[in-house]
Protein backbone atom coordinates (compact mmCIF):
# COMPACT_ATOMS: atom_id res chain seq x y z
CA UNK A 1 0.00 0.00 0.00
CA UNK A 2 2.75 2.51 0.94
CA UNK A 3 4.79 3.42 -2.14
CA UNK A 4 7.43 5.78 -0.70
CA UNK A 5 8.01 8.70 1.63
CA UNK A 6 6.20 11.48 -0.22
CA UNK A 7 7.40 14.32 1.97
CA UNK A 8 8.46 15.36 5.46
CA UNK A 9 6.48 18.23 6.97
CA UNK A 10 8.39 20.76 9.06
CA UNK A 11 6.57 23.38 11.15
CA UNK A 12 8.20 26.83 10.99
CA UNK A 13 7.43 30.22 12.48
CA UNK A 14 8.57 32.25 9.46
CA UNK A 15 8.44 30.58 6.05
CA UNK A 16 10.40 33.30 4.27
CA UNK A 17 13.28 33.23 6.77
CA UNK A 18 13.36 29.43 6.77
CA UNK A 19 13.44 29.37 2.96
CA UNK A 20 16.55 31.56 3.02
CA UNK A 21 18.32 28.86 5.04
CA UNK A 22 17.20 25.98 2.82
CA UNK A 23 17.95 27.83 -0.42
CA UNK A 24 21.08 29.84 0.47
CA UNK A 25 22.78 27.50 2.92
CA UNK A 26 21.63 24.02 1.85
CA UNK A 27 21.12 24.86 -1.82
CA UNK A 28 17.64 23.32 -2.02
CA UNK A 29 15.31 25.48 -4.12
CA UNK A 30 11.60 25.79 -3.35
CA UNK A 31 9.02 25.29 -6.04
CA UNK A 32 6.86 28.25 -5.02
CA UNK A 33 4.48 28.41 -2.09
CA UNK A 34 0.77 28.03 -1.55
CA UNK A 35 -1.81 28.98 1.07
CA UNK A 36 -4.20 26.21 2.12
CA UNK A 37 -7.05 28.13 3.75
CA UNK A 38 -8.78 24.97 5.03
CA UNK A 39 -5.67 24.00 7.01
CA UNK A 40 -4.66 27.56 7.98
CA UNK A 41 -1.16 27.18 6.52
CA UNK A 42 1.19 28.57 3.94
CA UNK A 43 3.49 25.89 2.56
CA UNK A 44 6.53 25.58 0.34
CA UNK A 45 7.82 22.33 -1.15
CA UNK A 46 11.53 21.71 -1.64
CA UNK A 47 12.24 18.66 -3.81
CA UNK A 48 15.15 16.40 -2.87
CA UNK A 49 15.56 13.35 -5.10
CA UNK A 50 12.23 11.53 -5.23
CA UNK A 51 10.86 13.08 -2.04
CA UNK A 52 10.26 16.60 -0.74
CA UNK A 53 10.52 18.76 2.34
CA UNK A 54 7.28 20.63 3.09
CA UNK A 55 7.74 23.77 5.18
CA UNK A 56 4.53 24.80 6.96
CA UNK A 57 3.83 28.25 8.43
CA UNK A 58 0.57 28.99 10.23
CA UNK A 59 -1.61 31.70 8.73
CA UNK A 60 -3.63 32.07 11.96
CA UNK A 61 -2.72 32.20 15.64
CA UNK A 62 -5.10 29.34 16.45
CA UNK A 63 -4.07 27.18 13.47
CA UNK A 64 -2.77 23.63 13.96
CA UNK A 65 0.82 24.57 13.06
CA UNK A 66 0.77 27.47 15.53
CA UNK A 67 -0.47 25.12 18.23
CA UNK A 68 2.18 22.53 17.31
CA UNK A 69 4.98 25.12 17.55
CA UNK A 70 3.58 26.42 20.84
CA UNK A 71 3.71 22.90 22.33
CA UNK A 72 6.81 21.42 20.71
CA UNK A 73 8.68 24.21 18.97
CA UNK A 74 9.69 24.33 15.34
CA UNK A 75 10.64 21.04 13.72
CA UNK A 76 9.34 17.89 12.10
CA UNK A 77 5.57 17.85 12.33
CA UNK A 78 4.62 14.87 10.13
CA UNK A 79 5.83 12.25 7.68
CA UNK A 80 3.73 11.71 4.55
CA UNK A 81 3.57 8.42 2.70
CA UNK A 82 2.44 8.14 -0.90
CA UNK A 83 -0.48 5.81 -1.65
CA UNK A 84 -2.21 5.05 -4.96
CA UNK A 85 -5.77 5.02 -3.58
CA UNK A 86 -6.36 7.08 -0.46
CA UNK A 87 -9.92 5.89 0.09
CA UNK A 88 -8.76 2.29 0.08
CA UNK A 89 -5.81 3.16 2.33
CA UNK A 90 -8.08 4.86 4.88
CA UNK A 91 -10.39 1.85 4.97
CA UNK A 92 -7.44 -0.50 5.37
CA UNK A 93 -6.08 1.55 8.29
CA UNK A 94 -9.49 1.58 9.98
CA UNK A 95 -9.87 -2.19 9.45
CA UNK A 96 -6.55 -2.64 11.26
CA UNK A 97 -7.78 -0.63 14.24
CA UNK A 98 -5.86 2.56 13.46
CA UNK A 99 -7.47 5.73 14.76
CA UNK A 100 -7.85 8.26 11.96
CA UNK A 101 -7.90 12.04 12.28
CA UNK A 102 -9.46 12.13 8.81
CA UNK A 103 -11.97 9.43 7.97
CA UNK A 104 -12.41 10.98 4.52
CA UNK A 105 -9.71 12.55 2.35
CA UNK A 106 -9.26 16.29 2.41
CA UNK A 107 -7.52 18.76 0.12
CA UNK A 108 -3.77 19.08 0.53
CA UNK A 109 -1.10 21.25 -1.04
CA UNK A 110 -0.55 20.81 -4.75
CA UNK A 111 -3.99 19.30 -5.21
CA UNK A 112 -3.15 16.14 -3.27
CA UNK A 113 -5.77 14.14 -1.40
CA UNK A 114 -4.60 13.62 2.17
CA UNK A 115 -5.64 11.96 5.43
CA UNK A 116 -3.88 11.87 8.79
CA UNK A 117 -3.52 8.94 11.17
CA UNK A 118 -3.76 9.81 14.86
CA UNK A 119 -0.37 9.76 16.63
CA UNK A 120 -1.88 7.73 19.47
CA UNK A 121 -2.20 4.85 16.99
CA UNK A 122 1.25 5.33 15.42
CA UNK A 123 3.65 5.44 18.36
CA UNK A 124 3.62 9.23 18.58
CA UNK A 125 4.28 10.01 14.90
CA UNK A 126 1.77 12.09 12.93
CA UNK A 127 1.46 10.17 9.65
CA UNK A 128 -0.14 11.57 6.53
CA UNK A 129 -1.38 9.42 3.67
CA UNK A 130 -1.01 11.29 0.38
CA UNK A 131 -2.46 10.56 -3.05
CA UNK A 132 -1.22 12.73 -5.90
CA UNK A 133 -2.41 12.61 -9.50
Amino acid sequence: MIKKVDHIGIAVKDLDETLKFYENVLGIKAQGNEVIEEQKVRVAFLPIGDTEIELLESTEENGPISKFIEKKGEGIQHIAYKVDDIDKAIEEMKSKGIRMIDEKPRYGAGGAKIAFLHPKSTFGVLIELCERN
